[in-house]
């Protein structure tokens, strides 16, 4: 939501990708080995206050607001107030008034009414502080509102710019619906490479009749170095990490999602997308309402089973000391590799690549690459791969 989008980009599922490859950890204990047990990873429990504590496939729900009281519940949300604009020029001022339950929906309602220099009020929650997560899946079930002007959006940001400010820490518009395109919602990430500013956005953008009359499903499901966004269980949109494709850019600057976010729901007016057409007075008050906002993770002590496979294909990048290779296999996932230098454990990466540092100037050195995942299993050394250190 942080910026403009360019809606004439529609594609559906992009594989996008990253380079050179920030340690993740400066631990310099080393992995244990496949052959050891799991890390004493415990079975998750379910998170107790949802109506929905496992998804099949493994996940098990882990928070969750079902908006079911007659309040928001302040250990969870943080109601925003301000007339910033969204840094995208809106119209609206963000109220706490604007932020009620009914019983059965939060809802975030716009009103036409005038308030600090503003045209316009309007509802913006957020979980920063209060819910942070770092992969897994997250469930949005909302109905949206029509009319020329609006523009809802669920959505999320990094719970610290790690990567610097926006966008250079990542975006995740999960989902963004604007009044005056009916029945069109869309998906998309910013980036420092991938976002409109650069000419590159990859987008999704999928049609859905009655997004204004009923609720539907808006899923993201997260991983290390993917990222899919659902409509009541149809991906529409896809991103993932593919380091050799982009071997001219530091990994952040095109997947910088390897650090915690936190959720964003809010109704604004007019901006720089959603105001394209103007804004339609007579639609006021309108709101976005919410059934539940929940948060599942996979239950890796249950479901993981095999070691991962070794990585295979090391080459190097066009940055400098930098060099990648192919994601590792496993059943569910890796959670980062080992990187060694000279048969020496170095560093941990998050993703399948590495930029080298602190060594000598005009040496020649050996790396290899170990696959870990989520209970500690690990996959062999990989193959050697000479890299000349500048």
């Amino acid at each position: 939501m942080r910026k403009l989008i360019f809606p004439i980009i529609t594609l559906v599922a992009m594989t996008a990708c990253s380079s050179s490859l920030v340690p993740s950890s400066s631990s310099s204990e080393e992995p244990s080995s496949s052959s050891e047990p799991p890390n004493g990873l415990q079975p998750l429990v379910p998170y107790e206050d949802t109506l929905e504590p496992t998804i099949d496939g493994g996940w098990v729900s882990r928070w969750a607001d079902e908006f079911n009281d007659a309040e928001l519940d302040a250990t969870k949300w943080n109601i925003e107030v301000n007339g910033d604009g969204g840094g995208n020029q809106e119209l609206q001022y963000y109220r706490a008034e604007n932020v009620t339950l009914d019983g059965e929906n939060l809802l975030l309602t716009a009103k036409k009414e005038y308030y600090l220099q503003k045209n316009y009020t309007s509802g913006r929650i957020n979980t920063k502080y209060r819910m942070d997560m770092l992969y897994g899946r997250l469930k949005v079930r909302a109905k949206l509102p029509g009319g020329r002007g609006t523009w809802a959006a669920i959505w999320m940001m990094p719970l610290f710019n790690v990567y610097g400010t926006w966008p250079r820490s990542g975006e995740i518009d999960i989902m963004e619906y604007v009044g005056y395109d009916p029945g069109y919602i869309q998906s998309t990430i910013h980036t420092e490479k991938f976002t409109s500013s650069s000419g590159i956005q990859p987008l999704g953008r999928k049609y859905v009749e009655d997004v204004e009359e009923a609720f539907h499903d808006y899923e993201l499901i997260w991983g290390p170095g993917n990222l899919k966004t659902y409509c009541d269980g149809e991906k529409f949109f896809e991103m993932s990490y593919v380091p050799q494709l982009n071997s001219e850019v530091a990994y952040q600057k095109a997947f910088p999602f390897d650090k915690e976010f936190f959720v964003i729901l809010n109704l604004a007016i007019g901006g720089i997308w959603g105001g394209r057409e103007g804004v339609d007075d007579s639609i006021f008050p309108v709101a976005m309402a919410v059934d539940y906002v929940r948060v599942f993770g996979l239950d890796y002590a249950v479901l993981d089973k095999t070691d991962p496979a070794t990585p295979v294909n090391l080459g190097v990048a066009q940055i400098k000391n930098t060099f990648h290779w192919n994601r590792a296999a496993d059943d569910y996932g890796v959670q980062k590799y080992a990187v060694y230098v000279d048969g020496e454990f170095s560093r941990y990466t998050s993703l399948n690549q590495c930029t080298l540092t602190g060594l000598t100037a005009g040496h020649t050195y050996a790396v290899q690459v170990q696959a870990i995942d989520f209970v500690g299993r690990t996959s062999p050394l990989s193959e050697s791969l000479s890299i000349n250190y500048e």
